[in-house]
């Protein structure tokens, strides 16, 4: 029997962080299926001009202001939403500094942000799930989950603490019926990484780390999100899937003469 993709978007997606980089182009492509999809984002213009955006190709949107560091702001935008068939959270942040050098004031606003947020966005919507009886849950982490370096200790670690709540959740409401997964980008051109883009060394060196020797788009993530939102993956959760350019496939620092 052929993948049902012609029904694979009669359903309704929150995306928060659509304002801008993964979210916005989560959202385009979500709603490029037909999903009728809620652009959230901290900031509500640009949440609003990513809904326009789709609404001018043709596809259903609306847009909601949200700050996932605050539980009455989720619950409000969730609680507003007739049904919630899909989920998307991109949002982070991060303070590259040696780990030393950390204050406890940027230690709290990167957990409060990458980790308590994506807890709040998870347990809001994954209530709103379980008692639809279904749902796909689909949230960004990194490549920093699994692989580090030097000044990125707590976005790794909140970046791997958001993957072991995506395995609790699709443990806990697999039974009824909802799905939770993680995405794993590499290097992404995305306004959270222009100080690296900015410094055309740096920039190089991470794109001949990647084994095709380039950055990602944005865009290029969402084939992933498509493929978790849908029945295409009725049979996968708990898991994390790398979008990473073969990054941690390979070493990398020596390439041998063969």
């Amino acid at each position: 029997m052929a993948p049902a993709w012609h029904t694979l978007f009669d359903l309704s997606a929150l995306v928060v962080g659509a304002g801008s980089g993964i979210g916005q182009a989560a959202a385009q492509g979500l709603a490029a299926f037909g999903a009728q999809v809620t652009c959230a984002d901290l900031d509500a213009a640009h949440a609003a001009a990513t809904a326009e955006s789709i609404l001018a190709e043709g596809g259903q949107a609306s847009a909601a202001q949200i700050d996932m560091r605050r539980r009455a702001s989720v619950q409000q935008v969730v609680a507003g939403l007739p049904v919630v068939d899909i989920l998307v959270c991109t949002p982070s942040i991060n303070v590259r500094k040696p780990m030393l050098a950390l204050s406890d004031d940027e230690f709290a606003r990167i957990v409060d942000l990458n980790l308590h947020g994506t807890f709040i966005v998870l347990q809001e919507t994954g209530r709103r799930m379980a008692s639809q009886g279904r749902g796909s849950i689909i949230v960004f982490s990194s490549i920093r989950a699994q692989v580090i370096e030097p000044g990125q200790s707590v976005y790794a670690a909140t970046k791997a603490g958001v993957v072991q709540l995506v395995r609790t959740l699709a443990a806990e409401l697999g039974p009824q019926g909802v799905r939770a997964n993680a995405i794993a980008p590499g290097i992404v051109e995305t306004p959270l990484t222009a100080q690296i883009k900015n410094n055309p060394a740096w920039y190089q060196a991470y794109a001949d780390k990647s084994i095709l020797r380039r950055w990602a788009q944005a865009q290029e993530l969402v084939g992933a999100v498509v493929y978790l939102a849908s029945d295409a993956a009725a049979y996968v959760t708990g898991s994390l899937l790398f979008v990473d350019g073969g990054w941690t496939a390979a070493d990398g620092r020596f390439t041998p003469p063969l």
